[in-house]
């Protein structure tokens, strides 16, 4: 069973990864719904693939975890928030999704992760 388990971490991280590559190669696409613009997505896709790469090597991956739960918190509440309040379906889909990500991202820092020498 734990062979099938330990597939999660990859389930999880190369997603993230790809994630990452997208916000490379659709900057301009996605710039008009984030704040900050272009300069945003660019830090959001080299956040993603940090993330990704620390899960998979196992180096700083509880630090990774939690911050991508906190940057996914901010997506929730600075990018979703408004747009699902006022009915769009697309809108609270992503909401929700984010929502997952992020006890996705504390489960596995709280229950999986090998490095913790910088947050215990």
């Amino acid at each position: 069973m734990d062979a099938i388990t330990g597939l999660g971490k990859y389930f999880f991280s190369i997603p993230m990864l790809i994630f990452g590559v997208f916000h490379f190669m659709s900057a301009d696409a996605m710039a008009g719904s984030a704040p900050g613009g272009v300069i945003s997505i660019y830090i959001t896709g080299i956040c993603l693939i940090l993330f990704a790469i620390s899960v998979l090597i196992g180096k700083y991956d509880k630090l990774a975890a939690v911050l991508l739960a906190f940057m996914l918190l901010l997506f929730v509440t600075l990018v979703h928030m408004k747009s699902a309040t006022v009915g769009s379906q697309m809108a609270t889909v992503s909401l929700l999704k984010d929502m997952s990500l992020i006890g996705g991202a504390l489960m596995y820092a709280h229950a999986l992760a090998k490095d913790k020498s910088i947050i215990g």
